[in-house]
C-alpha cells in the first residue's frame, strides 16, 4: 500500500469491499489521492490499518461484509456511510470498472455529498442476528418446497399421484410399492425439515414475545402472522427514520419503477428493491386477505375493487397493490402504536364518526 506523509486531517476514504481483499483509496482535504492499495478483508488487517488513523469520512458498499466492517470502522471513531449499490450507476456503469476505480469513486462521492451514495442504515447487531433466524427458517422452507415438488414429480412421472396434503404432512403419505426405495429416504428428510421449521417457529414466537413486543401491534391486522410481524419489525428497524408511513411501500420494493421523460410516462413493474423475504411475506399476506377466507376489512375492499376493474393481470396487480398498502399500514401502526380499526373507512364507520 502506498503511504503519504500528508497530515491525516480532513481525510476521505473509499473502501471497495471484496471477499478476500478490499481496495482502499484515501483523499486529502483538497481531493488529491494520497494513498491507494489493497488490504485483506479481515478484522485484524482492517483494525491494523485504520486504528491509528485520525477520524475520517469513509464510504463502503452494502454487501456480505458491510455489516461487520461498518461496526468495526465505527468503533475506531470513523464516520462511515454504507452506500446502496443499486443506486451507484457512476460505479456499475463505469466503462473502466475495476476494484481500484470503485474505491476512488466511493471516496469522491463521499467527499462531494454522502447523499449521492443513497446511504443504507445498518441494523443493530442483535437485530441482524435475529433476522438471521428468520432467513434460516426461510432457507429450510425453501428446501422443503423443492423436495416436495421433486417427490410429487417423481410420483407423477411413474404414473402415480400422491394424496393432496400440506408440505408439513407429506412425509406421512403412502408411497407406491415401486417407489419406496426411491422416495422413502426423501420423506425422512422432509420429516426432519418440518421438525426443524417448527423449532424455528417456536424460537420466533419467543423472540417476538420477549424482545419485540411491538410485533403485537402488527398482528392486529388479520392475515399478518408472527413470521411476517417479526420480519417487518426487524427489517424496518427504527420506524422513526422514515418521514412518513408511505415510504414503507418503496422500502419494500412494492412501488412501480418510473422512467418519465416529457410526455412519456409508461407504466412499469415494481422496483423489487429492498428485502426480498419481507416483500414475499407481504405478498403472501395480501393473498390471504384477498382470498375466499379473507377478513372483512378496508384492505380487502381496496383489493377487491381493483380486481373488479378487470383488465390484464387484474388479480396480480391487486395483490401487489394490497401488499403495498399493507406495508404502509404496518409502518403506521409501528409509528403510532394505535389500535387497528379494520373497517375505519367503511360507510358505517364514517356515519358513526360524523
Amino acid at each position: 500500500m502506498r503511504n503519504s506523509s500528508n497530515a491525516q486531517q480532513g481525510l476521505t476514504v473509499g473502501v471497495d469491499l471484496g471477499d478476500k481483499y478490499s481496495h482502499v483509496c484515501v483523499l486529502n482535504a483538497h481531493g488529491e489521492i494520497v494513498e491507494e492499495g489493497r488490504i485483506a478483508t479481515t478484522r485484524e488487517a482492517l483494525e491494523r490499518r485504520f486504528a491509528g488513523m485520525a477520524p475520517a469520512a469513509m464510504a463502503i458498499e452494502a454487501g456480505t461484509h458491510s455489516n461487520w466492517v461498518y461496526d468495526l470502522l465505527t468503533s475506531l471513531g470513523h464516520d462511515v456511510v454504507v452506500a446502496n449499490p443499486r443506486k451507484l450507476r457512476a460505479i456499475t456503469a463505469n466503462e473502466r470498472k475495476s476494484d481500484q476505480m470503485d474505491a476512488r469513486m466511493l471516496a469522491r462521492l463521499r467527499r462531494a455529498d454522502s447523499q449521492l451514495l443513497s446511504p443504507v442504515v445498518p441494523r443493530a447487531e442483535h437485530m441482524r442476528r435475529d433476522l438471521g433466524v428468520m432467513r434460516a427458517r426461510a432457507a429450510l422452507v425453501q428446501a422443503r418446497t423443492m423436495l416436495v415438488n421433486h417427490v410429487r414429480g417423481v410420483a407423477k412421472s411413474s404414473g402415480s399421484r400422491l394424496r393432496k396434503c400440506s408440505a408439513e404432512s407429506l412425509h406421512k403419505a403412502e408411497l407406491p410399492a415401486d417407489l419406496v426405495s426411491v422416495l422413502a429416504p426423501l420423506l425422512q428428510v422432509l420429516e426432519r425439515l418440518t421438525e426443524q421449521v417448527h423449532v424455528y417457529d417456536q424460537h420466533i414466537a419467543k423472540l417476538s414475545k420477549e424482545s419485540y413486543p411491538q410485533t403485537s401491534l402488527l398482528r392486529q391486522v388479520e392475515g399478518v402472522g408472527p413470521i411476517t410481524a417479526l420480519c417487518f419489525t426487524l427489517t424496518i428497524g427504527d420506524a422513526r427514520r422514515f418521514k412518513n408511513a408511505r415510504a414503507a411501500g418503496a422500502y419494500a420494493g412494492l412501488t412501480p419503477r418510473r422512467d418519465q421523460s416529457g410526455d412519456r410516462d409508461p407504466e412499469l413493474r415494481i422496483t423489487k428493491c429492498g428485502d426480498r423475504m419481507l416483500r414475499t411475506l407481504l405478498v403472501q399476506c395480501a393473498h390471504r386477505i384477498l382470498g375466499p377466507f379473507g377478513p372483512d376489512c378496508d384492505l380487502r375492499s381496496f383489493g377487491l375493487k381493483l380486481i373488479e376493474r378487470g383488465g390484464k393481470n387484474a388479480k396480480r396487480r391487486a395483490v401487489v397493490a394490497t401488499a403495498r398498502k399493507l406495508s404502509v399500514l404496518l409502518l403506521a401502526l409501528m409509528r403510532s402504536g394505535e389500535v387497528y380499526e379494520p373497517l375505519r373507512h367503511s360507510p358505517a364507520a364514517r356515519r358513526a364518526s360524523a
